[in-house]
């Protein structure tokens, strides 16, 4: 319940940011991109193809989060790997407000430039018009640019995979796509290339760094597990200690070894490290 809380509350304050922007927006000539004078411009009846590859990578990295209900070898906690997502996404989201509330470009983005109504926004008339996010509001926002949203989302969701996947061919796959998803965000012109450029290496420092704060994840072929109050009376932390190696009888006081497993690529076994901790 708290991951769904906390998973709302990120996006409605990601959406009020980006709509809030959208107020001091004020349509200019387009910037000088580098991007732009080396791919040539897709136009508005092709900017679809950017959103279909972006929807083609978060569906498929939703079905496998939750291909653990369906398939007999489990290796992931579908729910772990989601609380892990909500973190990188939260912490980059936050950096993206500030990064684009520091600076204010005109957007490249067709319903950005000079002439459109869409450009720009009337003054609210009162606080609940500010507040309340709608469809339209968020699909045709202007001036969010710096860094690309899309961005943040395919590359949270290929670096998971590149650590909890276990099939290379569909990691070397996966890098390539966002590869192409960023020449493609670029070529539609919804993003300055350094908007692309700022996600690629901000999303990954995030990502290492948050991701060494966050706990390890057990793995489900190890049969690692930690249960409640069982019937037989055993608590959290006897559980704990059996998981790790160790009795939980006081009288048992063998030194144990600890395991810690990896999952092998392009594999269904387990390669686990012996450590000895005698």
């Amino acid at each position: 319940m708290s991951f769904y809380i906390g998973r709302e509350a990120s996006k409605y304050i990601h959406g009020l940011a980006a709509r809030s922007v959208h107020y001091f927006h004020r349509p200019g000539p387009i910037l000088n991109d580098t991007g732009f004078l080396i791919l040539p411009e897709l136009g508005q009846e092709r900017a679809y193809v950017s959103e279909s590859v972006f929807t083609f990578v978060f569906l498929s990295f939703v079905l496998w989060t939750f291909h653990p209900f369906i398939f007999k070898s489990k290796k992931i906690y579908t729910v772990l790997i989601w609380c892990r997502v909500l973190a990188f996404l939260v912490a980059c989201q936050m950096l993206r407000i500030i990064t684009f509330y520091s600076t204010i470009l005109p957007g490249p983005n067709y319903h950005c430039r000079e002439g459109s109504r869409l450009a720009t926004l009337p003054r609210p008339d009162n606080l609940l018009e500010v507040f309340l996010i709608i469809p339209r509001g968020v699909l045709y926002g202007c001036g969010d640019l710096i860094f690309s949203s899309h961005m943040i989302f395919s590359l949270v969701f290929v670096r998971t995979y590149q650590k909890y996947g276990t099939r290379r061919f569909i990691k070397q796959c996966a890098w390539l796509i966002a590869v192409v998803q960023s020449l493609l965000i670029i070529a539609s012109r919804k993003h300055y290339t350094v908007d692309v450029i700022v996600a690629w290496y901000t999303v990954n420092l995030v990502v290492f760094f948050v991701d060494h704060k966050l706990p390890e994840m057990p793995d489900r072929s190890l049969g690692a597990f930690v249960l409640p109050l069982s019937k037989d009376g055993r608590t959290k932390e006897e559980g704990t200690k059996l998981m790790n190696g160790n009795s939980g009888d006081p009288i048992d006081r063998r030194p144990r070894s600890q395991a810690n497993g990896k999952v092998n690529e392009e594999n269904d076994s387990v390669h686990v490290e012996v450590l000895d901790v005698a």
